[in-house]
């Protein structure tokens, strides 16, 4: 399994949320590339990156700050976030993104996904925020009736790289993830699954790695930022 350590960027500082509420915001680091070169120093595979600002606008809004990461370190990065269409998909690949995460869009324009994921083969990710096993779009702020799992079955021959299932309920409230939805998520689909929401200890880490499911890798923001995650430790962990 593979760790991504999360860089949620609002307003140009790496930040977390609690539940996806942007009016609680707890700044961590003014300065995200500062936030990624440190990671990489830990050992790192990759970063995951949000852009929240992007995600309720319908368009990059921390590019700057996006750009900085990607400029200071050439860990494969993949970013969320007001990713809508293909000029945007287009011009993040060019930057030297890795990977870009489509979620709003996955709901509402299926086949944009499946076009992006033809164009850039292994570079299209979709992701699914749920709230009580249903799809939230637009930063989380509207939850549809679409049922998680469904979504995520419908991708089954789309050739996305990678699923990132995030439960928004434990997100950033260091509660553990939701091992049971997420294992459920794997296990329904052949699409490589990203663990997201709530991973705020090694024991959670090492749920999930012995979940029944063969997950691609976990998400972390806040317990790393806390310190409840010790990062090297973590890599080692998911190793075994």
């Amino acid at each position: 399994m593979i760790l991504y350590p999360a860089i949620d960027l609002k307003d140009g500082k790496a930040v977390r949320l609690l539940r996806g509420d942007m009016d609680k915001a707890t700044v961590f680091n003014d300065d995200p590339a500062a936030q990624a070169l440190e990671f990489v120093a830990k050992g790192c595979e990759w970063l995951h990156l949000v852009d929240l600002n992007g995600a309720f606008a319908g368009e990059p809004v921390n590019a700057a700050a996006v750009e900085e990461i990607l400029r200071q370190t050439k860990t494969p990065t993949q970013l969320g976030g007001g990713i809508r269409d293909m000029a945007t998909i287009e011009m993040w690949l060019s930057k030297g993104l890795a990977r870009v995460i489509l979620g709003t869009v996955a709901v509402e324009r299926p086949e944009l996904v499946r076009e992006a994921a033809r164009a850039f083969p292994g570079q299209v990710a979709v992701g699914i925020d749920a709230k009580d096993g249903r799809v939230a779009t637009k930063g989380w702020a509207e939850v549809t009736q679409v049922d998680a799992v469904e979504l995520a079955r419908s991708y089954e021959d789309a050739g996305v790289a990678a699923i990132i299932y995030t439960d928004i309920n434990r997100d950033g409230a260091m509660q553990g993830p939701n091992v049971e939805a997420t294992a459920a998520m794997a296990n329904a689909v052949t699409i490589p699954v990203i663990a997201s929401g709530g991973v705020s200890s090694i024991k959670d880490l090492k749920a999930l790695r012995d979940c029944g499911a063969s997950l691609n890798g976990a998400i972390s923001g806040r317990a790393l930022y806390d310190g409840a995650i010790d990062l090297a430790e973590a890599l080692n962990v998911l190793k075994d």
